[in-house]
C-alpha cells in the first residue's frame, strides 16, 4: 500500500492535536505555518490530499485559500471548521467551490474523518491520472487519440525528416497551423524560427515587401532596408497560411523562391540566398483553384510535393470531450472561474454539434463558458448550445439514458411528487429510485406554501427539475 501523504495547515491554533491524530490513523503529516508555507510546499512536493483547519471565521483572506487550492489541480482538499464559520456566505462559497469535502469541529470520530480524507486522496489520484493521460495523448501538441488523429502524427513525423515542401489542406479552424508547428518542431530545423505568414491578411500592395523585403529608398518611406518574412525565416521553416489568397503576380516571385531558393529584396539589384523550408496550407482545394485560373499550376505542383490533410472536428467527434478537458484547463489556469469541468448535458450537446468553425469554434465556446459561468459544472446554455441539439445524432447507451430520465421525471411529475407511488409504478424500490434520481441529478423542489384560489383546492404540484451535479470523467464532482 502507497504512504499516505498529507499536508495539513492549521489555521485554529492546535496543531499538534490534529497531526497526532492523523498519524495514529496511518497518515504522514506534512505542516505548514501559514497559506503561503503551504503553497510553496505545494510548489515543490505531491500531496493528493490536504486538511485546512480553521474556527470561527476564516482569519485569512479568501483569495489566499484560492490561491493555496490551486497551487495543485490534482491535490484535493477538506475543510475542517467550527460550524459559526459556515455561517459566513463567503466562507460557504469558498468551500462548495474550492473544497472536496468539509466537517465540522470538534471531531467525534477521527476515525470517519479518515475514511473521508482516504476518499478525497483517492480522488486526488484519479485526477493525477487523468491529467497524465491527457499528457500523453498531446503528442506533438495536437489533443486527440482517435484514428485519424494517430494517422496525422504518423504523417506529420514522415514528412517532418524531409526538406521537400509540404502542402496541408484542410477546412478553416481545423488546426492545419498546429500541424505545421508540429512538422517544424520534429523536424532538425526545430531550433530554427518559424514564421507564420497569413497570405489572405497582408495588403496586396504590402505583400510583396513584407515576403522579401525591400532595400532603403526602394519606395516612399522605406527609409531604410528591412528583411523580409522568407529570409527572417533562414535556417528554419516558413509557414504560408492561405497560400490560395496569394495574388497571382506575387505566385511567381513565389515560385522562383522554390525553384532557386534566391529571393530578390524589393529594390535591389542582386540575388540573396536563403535556407528555407516551406510549409503551405490552404482551406480551399488548390486543384480546383489551378482548374478556374486562380492559381498557377506550376506553383501548385511545387508546393504538392507532400501533402496531409487535417480532418476537420466533425470527422472526428471522439476527440471532442478530450479537446473541451484540454482546452477547459487552459482557460481555467487563466481565468478565476467558479467551474470545475463540464456537466454531463454539456457533454451531449458538444457531442451532438456539428462544430462548422472545427477546434477554433470549440476553444472559443470553452472560453466563454469559463468566463462567463456562474456554475460549478458548466452547462450547454454556457457553451452556446441546446438541450435539443443533444437529441441528434446520440449514441444508443446516452439515448437509453435520456430515456430512463424522462420516465422518471414523468412519473414523478404525474404522482405528485410521491416517491412511494412513483416507485410503485416504476416497479423498483424506494431505495433504487433514490439512487437513479442522484444518478440524473433529479431533485424535488420544495412546494411553495400559497393560498389556493378556490377553497379546498390544492396547488399543483411543481415539476421536477434535473440538476448540473452529475458529470462525466472530464469534469469533477463536489
Amino acid at each position: 500500500m502507497q504512504p499516505q501523504h498529507i499536508l495539513c495547515l492549521n489555521l485554529e491554533g492546535d496543531a499538534e492535536t490534529a497531526a497526532s491524530q492523523l498519524t495514529a490513523n496511518g497518515w504522514t503529516v506534512t505542516q505548514a505555518r501559514d497559506v503561503g508555507s503551504a503553497v510553496r510546499i505545494l510548489t515543490h512536493g505531491s500531496f493528493h490530499v490536504g486538511l485546512l483547519i480553521v474556527g470561527a471565521r476564516l482569519g485569512v483572506p479568501a483569495s489566499a485559500v484560492e490561491a493555496l487550492v490551486g497551487a495543485s489541480d490534482t491535490t484535493q482538499w477538506v475543510a475542517l471548521c467550527q460550524p459559526e464559520a459556515l455561517e459566513s456566505a463567503e466562507f460557504r462559497d469558498l468551500v462548495l467551490n474550492c473544497f472536496f469535502d468539509e466537517q465540522v469541529l470538534p471531531v467525534e470520530d477521527w476515525g470517519d474523518l479518515s475514511m473521508m480524507l482516504g476518499h478525497a486522496r483517492q480522488r486526488g489520484m484519479l485526477k493525477r491520472r487523468h491529467r497524465a493521460d491527457a499528457r500523453s495523448v498531446d503528442a506533438l501538441g495536437m489533443v486527440g487519440q482517435g484514428a485519424d488523429m494517430a494517422r496525422l502524427r504518423s504523417e506529420i513525423r514522415k514528412v517532418a525528416q524531409t526538406e521537400a515542401p509540404v502542402l496541408i489542406g484542410g477546412e478553416s479552424g481545423s488546426g492545419k497551423e498546429l500541424a505545421a508547428r508540429a512538422i517544424h518542431q520534429c523536424s532538425p530545423r526545430a531550433s530554427g524560427p518559424f514564421v507564420v505568414v497569413n497570405c489572405g491578411a497582408i495588403a496586396p500592395t504590402l505583400i510583396q515587401s513584407e515576403l522579401f523585403g525591400h532595400e532603403r529608398g526602394a519606395f516612399t518611406g522605406a527609409s531604410a532596408e528591412r528583411r523580409g518574412l522568407i529570409e527572417a525565416a533562414s535556417g528554419g521553416t516558413i509557414f504560408l497560411d492561405e497560400i490560395g489568397d496569394l495574388p497571382l503576380e506575387l505566385q511567381t516571385n513565389l515560385l522562383r523562391f522554390l525553384q532557386e531558393k534566391t529571393i530578390n529584396r524589393v529594390g535591389a539589384v542582386r540575388n540573396l540566398h536563403v535556407d528555407v523550408r516551406v510549409v503551405a496550407a490552404s482551406h480551399v482545394n488548390l486543384a480546383e483553384a489551378v482548374a478556374v485560373g486562380q492559381f498557377r499550376e506550376d506553383l501548385f505542383y511545387r508546393l504538392n510535393v507532400l501533402s496531409i490533410d487535417v480532418m476537420p472536428l466533425r470527422r472526428r467527434m471522439e476527440d471532442v470531450p478530450i479537446l473541451a478537458e484540454h482546452f477547459f484547463q487552459r482557460c481555467a489556469a487563466k481565468t478565476r472561474t467558479h467551474a470545475r469541468g463540464f456537466s454531463r448535458q454539456s457533454m451531449e450537446a458538444m457531442q451532438a454539434h456539428t462544430w462548422p468553425g472545427n477546434v477554433r469554434e470549440l476553444f472559443n465556446r470553452v472560453q466563454r463558458a469559463v468566463v462567463m459561468t456562474d456554475r460549478r459544472l458548466i452547462a450547454p446554455a454556457d457553451l452556446g448550445l441546446s438541450m435539443a441539439d443533444s437529441t441528434i445524432g446520440m449514441a444508443l447507451n446516452t439515448a437509453r439514458i435520456t430515456a430512463e430520465r424522462d420516465v422518471i421525471c414523468l412519473t414523478l411529475n404525474r404522482v405528485g411528487r410521491n416517491i412511494t407511488h412513483a416507485a410503485r409504478e416504476l416497479g423498483v424500490s424506494r431505495m433504487t429510485l433514490y439512487r437513479l434520481m442522484d444518478k440524473h441529478s433529479i431533485a424535488l423542489e420544495a412546494e411553495p406554501r400559497q393560498q389556493s384560489a378556490a377553497w379546498g383546492a390544492q396547488p399543483a404540484p411543481k415539476p421536477i427539475r434535473t440538476t448540473s451535479s452529475s458529470v462525466t470523467g472530464f469534469g469533477t464532482s463536489s
